[in-house]
């Protein structure tokens, strides 16, 4: 078996598949073990991540359903998808890495704004902190979360805003994060190239001996054009 053949592709792809299918039950497997625990009490949250894990399963089972039958049809929406899937994530992790830190701070405002008050409690609680930013733009919410605080350095007196604990290992978090995004982005994109190779490769078992159909095939004529020969000689022949 040559690699780069027809059954090397086909378990290339296969494997691959595997590999995301694992990837979407530990993402199911992480946010049900983080809501029934408590580590993670927003529904959006879980609801997002178990989405992700969701469609990320239907797609590897597609692919791989379509690589173990050579099937066409599904092969071609395979690698659509995910070809469309490379570039959302692609774009995403660039964006991660390319992140400073005022652009951190409004993504951070905008997401605050976004988050329910059972949210920000825990997520209080966890970090020992109170409010997210301290500034003049945002005064009364702050003010506001501040009131209703319940972290244990507030009994102390001394608290700081959760803006500032989270923004001193965001860049790293984003760095991380964005450069395990843009390495499966890659592998999704090899997908993709095997999808498309694997598509316009021809199964050996349709045919199983091209050679000799082939030359079943041409000496097909040659008898028939012998036999004619003989006929005509025959009918020519002095009786």
């Amino acid at each position: 078996m040559v690699c780069g053949g027809f059954t090397c592709s086909k378990n290339a792809l296969c494997s691959l598949n595997v590999v995301y299918m694992m990837v979407g039950l530990l993402l199911i497997g992480v946010a049900a073990w983080g809501k029934g625990f408590g580590i993670v009490s927003s529904i959006h949250i879980i609801g997002g991540v178990i989405a992700v894990g969701v469609f990320l399963l239907l797609i590897a089972i597609v692919g791989l359903i379509g690589a173990l039958n050579h099937h066409q049809v599904l092969l071609f929406f395979y690698m659509v998808i995910l070809f469309f899937v490379f570039l959302f994530q692609f774009g995403v992790s660039c964006s991660c890495l390319a992140m400073n830190r005022e652009q951190q701070e409004k993504l951070l405002n905008s997401t605050w704004r976004m988050t329910s008050d059972v949210t920000k409690e825990n997520l209080e609680k966890q970090l020992d902190c109170c409010g997210l930013l301290n500034s003049t733009l945002d005064q009364p919410q702050f003010d506001s979360d501040f009131q209703r605080c319940k972290a244990p350095c507030k009994a102390k007196g001394q608290c700081y805003t959760c803006g500032n604990v989270m923004l001193e290992h965001s860049a790293e978090a984003l760095k991380i994060l964005g450069g395990v995004g843009l390495f499966f982005s890659f592998t999704e994109i090899l997908g993709v190239w095997l999808a498309v190779r694997y598509r316009n490769q021809k199964d050996p078992r349709a045919n199983p001996n091209p050679a000799q159909s082939h030359k079943d095939h041409s000496r097909g004529p040659s008898l028939i054009m012998s036999g004619s020969c003989r006929m005509q000689h025959i009918e020519t022949s002095p009786s």
